[in-house]
This record gives C-alpha cells, structure tokens and sequence, in this order.
C-alpha cells in the first residue's frame, strides 16, 4: 500500500501542557491568516478535517485528513452467491404428529 504524502495544516499549532488538569486536551492556536488560506485551499463541502498526531520527537502537529469513504453503487455491488447464504429449511406441516 503506497503511502500518500503529508499535508500539514497551515497556521495551526496544537500543544499538550502536561501540568494541566486531566479535563484539558491541550491547546489548539491558529495563526488567522494562514489558517483561513489553508482552509479555503483544502475544503470540501464546507468542511476541512484535520488529524492530531504525535510526531517522532514527541512533538504534536495537524495533518490534513484526506480520507474519504468509497461510494458504492448499485452497479458496484456484487450479487451475494448461494454459497454465502443461510440455507433455508422448510418445514411441512403434514409431517407433525400433532
């Protein structure tokens, strides 16, 4: 599997304070210029989502997340073979004894 290259976000900048309470994540600053042209540059309908990761120094940082579900259609979708399936049992009523 080929790994896509990184798209760092612009004008964002995440930090943990490792003193603060438990409650507090960290703190997420952006630098307003640089982060609305990244945003405008990167948005899909309407939305620009960003993945918090942990770099190998330990330091934190924003990556573009490029992810996007596959679409099926009806076209796409492989009829389920017999094999698959729960075989069915029928039952005749006739056969019971009571």
């Amino acid at each position: 599997m080929q790994q896509e290259e990184k798209i760092f976000a612009d004008g964002f900048s995440f930090k943990r304070n490792e003193k603060a309470p438990d409650f507090v994540v960290g703190r997420l600053s952006m630098k307003v210029d640089e982060a609305i042209a990244f945003m405008k540059q990167n948005e899909k309908k309407g939305w620009v989502n960003l993945s918090i990761k942990t770099a190998r120094s330990g330091n934190y940082y924003l990556e573009l997340d490029t992810y996007e579900p596959k679409t099926t259609t009806e076209t796409d979708k492989a009829p389920a073979s017999k094999s698959n399936q729960k075989p069915t049992q029928t039952t005749d009523n006739a056969d019971l004894p009571f």
